[in-house]
């Protein structure tokens, strides 16, 4: 039941936003109706670092409890992760040729995304290299905690010293909110469409995963 509900408040959200984004949000400045890609590019990206996060609080019961659930989530947050980082990558690699002129130029933001893929597409090696399930959680744990705590100095700090031609994010230097209302309140409503996206992708995944063990067991 609260899986249907889930579904159905995804559909709902996620059609008003694309409501919003195609026929509401005025175009903007410097920018016209490209901003319209930022309502994709954004989420995802909030999303992945949702997902890390997650990953390595999940991680860290493993270690603690030796929690065979918490491995799963971790795993498949890890996994999802990776994806949304591959969405945001294509979606900002897009957005540099509508803008710059080309798909990939080496921005301190492409490049430190770029460092972060490699990083999680090797935790994703890792596992796919250790087929012994509690030894794999183990060591993918002790890897996902510590591949964490590089996600806010390559999504956040990194990026900030250096000249980038990315736009301004939404909280600027001096920590205001520089968007029009109507912007904002389709962002938010954007970032809400997509974190309820990754979170029934991750139930869905964990529920397969667990009963497919069960049958194995």
């Amino acid at each position: 039941m609260r899986a249907k509900v889930l579904h159905i408040l995804t559909a709902v959200l996620t059609a008003a936003v694309l409501f919003l984004v195609f026929f509401v949000v005025p175009p903007a400045q410097g920018l016209g109706y490209y901003v319209r890609l930022a309502f994709f590019h954004i989420p995802v990206a909030w999303v992945s670092v949702l997902a890390f996060l997650l990953s390595a609080w999940w991680a860290l019961q493993v270690l603690r409890r030796h929690d065979m659930h918490a491995d799963r989530l971790s795993a498949v947050s890890a996994q999802l992760g990776f994806i949304f980082t591959l969405l945001s990558t294509v979606s900002g690699a897009v957005f540099s040729r509508l803008t710059w002129g080309s798909f990939w130029n080496w921005d301190p933001r492409q490049t430190t995304i770029f460092v972060l893929l490699l990083i999680y597409g090797a935790y994703l090696t890792l596992r796919a290299a250790m087929p012994e399930p509690e030894r794999r959680a183990r060591v993918t744990a002790v890897y996902a905690l510590f591949s964490c705590l590089t996600v806010p100095f390559l999504v956040f700090i990194i990026p900030r010293f250096y000249f980038s031609l990315h736009p301004q994010p939404v909280i600027n230097s001096s920590g205001h909110i520089d968007m029009d209302p109507v912007m904002l309140a389709t962002l938010i409503a954007a970032l809400a469409a997509m974190t309820l996206i990754y979170w029934g992708l991750l139930q869905h995944r964990v529920i397969a995963l667990e009963r497919k063990a069960g049958d194995n067991a």
